[in-house]
């Protein structure tokens, strides 16, 4: 007899920072910050700032992480914005 399969729904009691997911993608293309900041047309310390979840995603941001690292400026804006909900 077959069971019927439930779906469970995954609801973290945690947030990270978009940041996570930028170290994540560096790590993949083996870029370090300060390839990613020159690379961002920005500083090493917005970037440092950016991971550690300190500085916020803009639209401005979202764009140009969209054109570095890809996804779209919207991934990155929801991912900004899920991670501000989160932490309170």
């Amino acid at each position: 007899m077959r069971e019927a399969m439930t779906t469970m729904s995954f609801s973290p009691d945690w947030v990270s920072p978009p940041g996570d997911t930028i170290a994540d993608l560096l790590d993949e293309r083996g870029w370090t910050q300060t390839e990613f900041a020159d690379r961002l047309g920005t500083s090493r310390k917005f970037v440092n700032q950016l991971m550690s979840g300190e500085a916020s995603i803009d639209e401005g941001t979202a764009l140009r992480l969209e054109q570095v690292l890809g996804g779209t400026n919207r991934f990155w804006l929801n991912r900004e914005s899920v991670y501000r909900a989160g932490v309170r």
